[in-house]
């Protein structure tokens, strides 16, 4: 990767260097190539020049820097997002984050934490291992995915069922605005006066800004969990279990799905004694005090059988909990087996439409002579769908992306919403006015305009107005460390 001279004739990147060092400002083909994509099916980003800062002082030199000489700039993790948030257009400067990676402080009395955005989202549980605490949101690239990335797209995982999405855990956030002023929005005791600007920036897609430090809510570890595995006949039968088991008052710490082809990719890797004849499996997780978990084991256990569940099982230790889960968390690199390639989609639905909308998904697939796959978090609708193909036979994009933008349709026509954890991005900008009024995308729009006037942070994201990206076009491979 090619470094940048101190002596450069360019303006631009000599104020880069000033700002940082030569070691740790790239322009390189390699390292263009490198930042041009993310875990998105989305090809032909055009990344400039590559940043690694060290300190809030730098990023906010390198966002004063691109605005000063009349260029975009595009905050970036470790790329594992999947609606193209993190793809490139038109050479922005590339400010990575993932050297920022240090877990400033831990308040275990108060139940908080600072953190740098590249901070990896594992390695916060990991190091709060023997405090009794836990940071919640649990992506699937949570060994993967960092923190930064994870306030960027709002980010969920199989137990924000209960605890809710990244939004609900973060209190406060150190940001970099687009004229490279440093605000703080939010507070460490979780309330502010005046507007929720916090609320606001998660979620944002760095369209608003760069996070540089953030304070998020630390969960209790709970008294006791218990993990179930329910096996089904029908993937009807599996979705009105899930709706009566919340509609009785339970709400699972998770509650996930998976239908007999995953089940049949995962097995043979995992051993996790999942029934290969089922045509879906029904993951349960509870916790909380042991009484209520008992109660709650058998309350489960009776809906189950009434909605006509084969077999209700209890893992009996922690290492078959922790099979039963690598079996869900595995699912995408076992699909290999199946096809190389995989386009997920992610939607949100009423969980009364589970039934419906998955039949539904089928039907759509058949439709244009593809395999689906279907790994979700279903109770609280939000669908997985994965297109499984090789991208090597003639026409086979075309129909997977007339097959995603069905699904899509569908899912918004039954009374649901675009996305449900990996955000709008590139992807499906293009789908808003699905969604939202032209007055909504107005006030979207100017609240946008607010943080940033000239449109210079991550422009051509989330929005169907302004800034394009037409060279952006092709669907290619999925990279490891995929999230779902």
């Amino acid at each position: 990767m090619r470094r940048v001279s101190r002596r450069s004739r360019d303006p631009l990147l000599r104020d880069l260097v000033a700002a940082l060092d030569p070691e740790r400002v790239q322009v390189g083909d390699v390292a263009r190539r490198l930042y041009s994509r993310d875990a998105s099916v989305l090809r032909g980003g055009r990344a400039g020049v590559i940043c690694f800062p060290l300190t809030t002082a730098e990023v906010s030199a390198c966002v004063v820097a691109a605005v000063s000489h009349g260029r975009d700039f595009v905050a970036r993790g470790a790329g594992t997002g999947l609606a193209g948030g993190a793809v490139p257009c038109d050479d922005p400067v590339m400010i990575v984050l993932t050297r920022m990676d240090r877990i400033l402080e831990v308040d275990e009395s108060r139940r908080l934490a600072w953190v740098e955005p590249g901070v990896v989202n594992l390695d916060l549980s990991r190091h709060l291992g023997g405090t009794g605490l836990h940071f919640a949101p649990d992506p699937s690239s949570q060994q993967s995915c960092t923190i930064g990335g994870n306030v960027a797209n709002n980010s969920g995982g199989p137990h924000c069922l209960l605890y809710g999405v990244t939004s609900a855990h973060v209190l406060a956030v150190e940001v970099v605005l687009p004229d490279g002023e440093v605000v703080v929005l939010g507070s460490e005791e979780g309330d502010s006066v005046g507007y929720d600007l916090r609320g606001a920036f998660v979620g944002g897609e760095g369209t608003l800004g760069i996070a540089t430090r953030i304070c998020v809510r630390l969960t209790e570890d709970p008294p006791e969990v218990a993990t179930l595995l329910l096996d089904f006949m029908s993937v009807g039968a599996a979705a009105e279990t899930v709706s009566a088991i919340i509609a009785a008052g339970m709400i699972p710490a998770a509650l996930e799905m998976m239908d007999q082809r995953v089940v049949e990719a995962v097995e043979p890797f995992v051993n996790a004694g999942y029934p290969t004849d089922a045509a879906a499996v029904l993951i349960v997780e509870l916790d909380g005090q042991p009484a209520g978990v008992a109660d709650e084991i058998m309350r489960i256990g009776e809906l189950a059988s009434t909605h006509g569940a084969r077999s209700v099982r209890v893992a009996a230790d922690e290492g078959e909990r922790e099979r039963i889960w690598k079996g869900r968390k595995s699912a995408f690199g076992a699909i290999a087996v199946i096809k190389p390639d995989y386009y997920l989609n992610d939607t949100v639905i009423p969980r009364t439409k589970l039934a419906e909308v998955v039949e539904r998904i089928y039907e759509i697939v058949e439709e244009q002579d593809l395999i689906v796959m279907n790994v979700f978090h279903a109770g609280d609708g939000n669908l997985h769908p994965l297109l499984v193909f090789d991208a090597r036979e003639e026409g086979v994009m075309e129909r997977v992306l007339a097959a995603g933008e069905e699904i899509v349709r569908v899912s918004v026509a039954a009374g649901g919403v675009l996305s449900g954890e990996h955000g709008i991005g590139l992807e499906k900008k293009r789908f808003m006015s699905l969604q939202f009024s032209p007055a909504d995308l107005e006030v979207q729009s100017r609240l946008r305009a607010a943080f940033d006037p000239d449109g210079r942070a991550n422009p051509a994201k989330v929005l169907p107005s302004g800034a394009s990206c037409g060279h952006v076009t092709s669907l290619g491979r999925l990279p490891e460390g995929t999230w779902v």
